[in-house]
C-alpha cells in the first residue's frame, strides 16, 4: 500500500515520536515538513522520509543513518539508496567523488537497468535516473549539467511536485558551482522555484535553504533574509541550518546573528560528532563565528575560536574517505592558519611570520600589512616577492594575484612611491571586478577596497578614500574598519556631520569595547563635535 503521509520533522536529533496533526498528517520536529510520498510504506518510509528533511539541510551523516535503516527494512527499497548516494558528496563543493554513490547504488543490484526496474513508478525512475547519470562516467562539470537537465525534464513532467522542485532547485544551484556560471540566471530560476515552494510550505528546509544559496550574494541577499531568520527555526537538529542563515546576515552586516548562529551551529556540530567522522560543520562554522567575534570588537572570544580549531586538529576526527575528506582535511588545516592571520588582521595586533614557500597566501598578505605598519620594508619586500613568485610561477592566479597587488601597493606606498602604489591597488580592482561577488567572510584576509582606503587616507587622499570605503561597504555592510576608515577619510575632508555619522556607526558595532582605540577616537571626535559645536 502507497504511504500517503505527506509531512515530517523530526524530534530531537535522533527520535521520532508521532504528533498527529490530522487524518492525512503526520509531523516530527526540528528538521522540517516535506512531503515526498512513494512506492514504500510503513516503517521503511518514515526512514526515508526523516533522512530527506534532514538532506536538504546537508546533514550527511545524519540522513545517511535513515537511509541506511529504510534498507534494512526494504532492501529493495530504490529511492532509499538513491538519497544515501546523495549523502557523500556536497552539491555545492567543486569536485566530486563517485566512489562510495556508485557502490551505494551498486548495493541495490549491479546494473544501471536493474535498479531503473527496482523504481515501480515513473516518478521514482526519474530520480534515480537522474543520479545514475551525476555518478556515472565522464568529467564532474558534464554530469552535474546532466543532472540537471534531467531533473529539469522530470520537474516540467511533475511540476506540482514539492520534492521534484526541490531538488532541480538544488541541482541547478550544483550545476552553477560546477560551471562557475556568474551570470546569475541558474540562480535565479533556483532561487524562484524555492521562494515558491516556501510559499506553499514555509516549514520546508529545503526551500529555505536554496532561498539562501540562490540570494547569496550582496545584491540579492534581502531576497532572502525572511528565509534566514527561519532556516534555523525549522531545521534546528541540523548543525548546517544553524548556520546557513548567517551567510544572508553577514551580507548585512548582523554581526551578532553571524556569531550566535555560528556559535550554535558549532555547539550542534560538536555534539553530533562521532571520533572519524568528518569535523566539516564544525570548522565551517567556528571559521565564520570568529569572523563575526572580530567584527564585534570581541578579541577574547575570537581567540577562543582559535584555542577550539587547534585542539580539533589533535583528535583526528578530519579524515574521511575519497575527495571530500581530503577537501575536507585540508579546509580544517588553512582554517588553524587562517584563524591566526585573520586575528592579527582584524586586530591590528600585527605580527611578522617567517615566509616560506609553504607560507599561506593569507599568512603572505597579513606578513605584509604587519611589515608596513611596523616599517620593516626588508619583511614586506619579502612577503610581496612569493606572492610574485607564485602568480608569476603560474602556481596560482585569481586572489592570489589581487593580494600581491596588494603587497606592491603597500610597499611602494612604504617606499614613498604613492603613485606606483596607487596603479598596483588599480589593477587589484581590474583583477577582482569581474569576480564573483563576496560571501563570506573577507576574501582577501584583509578586504582590498579597505586596505586602499587606508592607504589613500595615510597619503591624505581623502577624496579618493571615501569612493573606496564607499565600495568597501557595499561590498560588505558594516564593517567596522571600514566604518572607521570612511569616518576618518570624511574627517580629513573637513566632512564633520558625515564623520560623525560613521563615528557613530561604529560605536554601534563597537558597543561597550572602551578597549579598542577605534572607540576611544570615535568618542574622542563626537566629544570635540558636540563641545565646539561643529
Amino acid at each position: 500500500m502507497k504511504n500517503i503521509i505527506k509531512c515530517i520533522a523530526l524530534v530531537g536529533i535522533l527520535a521520532a515520536p508521532f504528533v498527529i496533526a490530522t487524518p492525512a498528517l503526520a509531523q516530527f520536529q526540528n528538521v522540517g515538513s516535506i512531503d515526498f510520498p512513494t512506492s514504500a510504506s510503513g516503517e521503511a518510509q518514515q526512514h526515508f522520509l526523516r533522512g530527506v528533511a534532514i538532506l536538504h539541510s546537508f546533514g550527511w551523516e545524519q540522513a545517511r543513518e535513515q537511509f541506511n535503516a529504510a534498507q534494512e527494512i526494504d532492501p529493495d527499497f530504490a529511492m532509499a539508496y538513491w538519497g544515501e548516494s546523495l549523502t557523500y558528496n556536497h552539491p555545492l563543493v567543486s569536485q566530486m567523488d563517485a566512489t562510495d554513490p556508485s557502490a551505494t547504488l551498486a548495493r541495490l543490484a549491479p546494473t544501471r537497468e536493474a535498479r531503473l526496474a527496482k523504481a515501480p513508478t515513473p516518478r521514482e525512475k526519474g530520480f534515480l535516473n537522474a543520479v545514475e547519470i551525476l555518478w556515472g562516467d565522464g568529467d564532474h562539470v558534464d554530469r552535474r549539467v546532466g543532472y540537471m537537465e534531467a531533473m529539469e525534464a522530470l520537474y516540467e513532467a511533475y511540476p506540482e511536485d514539492a520534492e521534484v522542485a526541490a531538488f532541480y532547485s538544488l541541482s541547478m544551484l550544483s550545476a552553477v558551482a560546477a560551471t562557475r556560471d556568474l551570470s546569475q540566471r541558474l540562480n535565479v530560476r533556483a532561487g524562484d522555484i524555492a521562494l515558491r515552494l516556501n510559499r506553499d510550505n514555509p516549514d520546508h528546509p529545503g526551500a529555505v535553504h536554496y532561498i539562501i544559496h540562490s540570494f547569496d550574494n550582496p545584491l540579492m541577499a534581502p531576497l532572502a533574509l525572511d528565509a534566514a531568520y527561519r532556516f534555523a527555526e525549522i531545521a534546528p537538529a541540523v548543525s548546517h541550518a544553524r548556520h546557513m542563515p548567517t551567510h544572508i546576515f553577514i551580507q548585512h552586516g548582523m554581526w551578532e546573528l553571524v556569531s550566535g548562529h555560528n556559535q550554535s551551529a558549532y555547539d550542534a556540530a560538536r555534539e553530533l560528532w562521532k571520533p572519524g567522522q568528518s569535523m566539516g560543520d564544525a570548522v565551517h562554522s567556528l571559521d565564520w563565528g570568529q569572523y563575526g567575534d572580530l567584527q564585534l570588537g570581541d578579541y577574547e572570544k575570537a581567540r577562543l575560536w582559535i584555542d577550539r580549531i587547534n585542539t580539533m586538529s589533535t583528535e583526528g576526527g578530519f579524515s574521511e574517505g575519497g575527495a571530500r575528506g581530503q577537501a575536507g582535511q585540508a579546509r580544517a588545516v588553512n582554517t588553524v592558519s587562517l584563524t591566526q592571520n585573520r586575528y592579527t588582521v582584524e586586530t591590528e595586533e600585527w605580527s611578522i611570520q617567517e615566509v616560506t614557500e609553504a607560507s599561506p597566501d593569507h599568512e603572505l598578505l597579513a606578513t605584509a600589512l604587519s611589515a608596513y605598519h611596523l616599517m620593516d620594508q626588508e619583511a614586506l619586500r619579502s612577503a610581496e616577492q612569493e606572492l610574485k613568485r607564485r602568480v608569476d610561477a603560474g602556481e596560482q592566479g585569481g586572489y592570489t594575484e589581487i593580494m600581491a597587488n596588494q603587497a606592491s601597493g603597500l610597499l611602494h606606498a612604504q617606499m614613498n612611491h604613492p603613485d606606483v602604489a596607487i596603479g598596483f591597488f588599480e589593477d587589484a580592482i581590474e583583477i577582482i571586478t569581474p569576480m564573483a561577488p563576496p560571501r563570506g567572510s573577507a576574501n582577501p584576509i584583509k578586504p582590498l577596497f579597505e586596505m586602499y582606503g587606508e592607504i589613500l587616507v595615510d597619503l591624505g587622499r581623502y577624496e579618493d578614500a571615501i569612493a573606496q570605503f564607499e565600495t568597501s561597504l557595499l561590498r560588505m555592510p558594516n564593517r567596522p574598519r571600514s566604518l572607521l576608515g570612511m569616518a576618518r577619510a570624511q574627517s580629513g575632508t573637513g566632512q564633520v556631520a558625515a564623520a560623525s555619522e560613521y563615528y557613530r556607526a561604529l560605536l554601534d558595532v563597537w558597543e561597550g569595547k572602551d578597549n579598542l582605540d577605534g572607540v576611544r577616537e570615535a568618542e574622542a571626535y563626537l566629544a570635540d563635535e558636540q563641545n565646539n559645536n561643529w
